[in-house]
């Protein structure tokens, strides 16, 4: 998933959110000002987390969101920040 935010902790929010979920990944920011969320888990709890990034925490204005579907590979343990 990518989208451009600023100032809103959206990655902070988007860990919380993965964690409640049980999701495992990482979310960063990009050179462009945009956000990447890369996650692995169940199918449904997938979905509730790009559902929230449509929206994003409290302040956010989420312009657009481009995801993107892959094989997971089953590497990932938790979810983490990326800096």
């Amino acid at each position: 998933m990518m989208g451009i935010v600023q100032g809103v902790f959206f990655r902070h929010s988007a860990k919380l959110r993965a964690d409640e979920l049980q999701l495992a990944g990482w979310v960063r920011n990009l050179p462009d000002g945009s956000v990447e969320v890369v996650s692995e888990g169940n199918e449904n709890q997938i979905l509730q987390l790009i559902a929230w990034c449509r929206r994003g925490p409290d302040g956010a204005y989420v312009k657009g969101l481009e995801v993107q579907w892959e094989e997971a590979t089953g590497s990932r343990s938790g979810f983490s920040i990326l800096h």
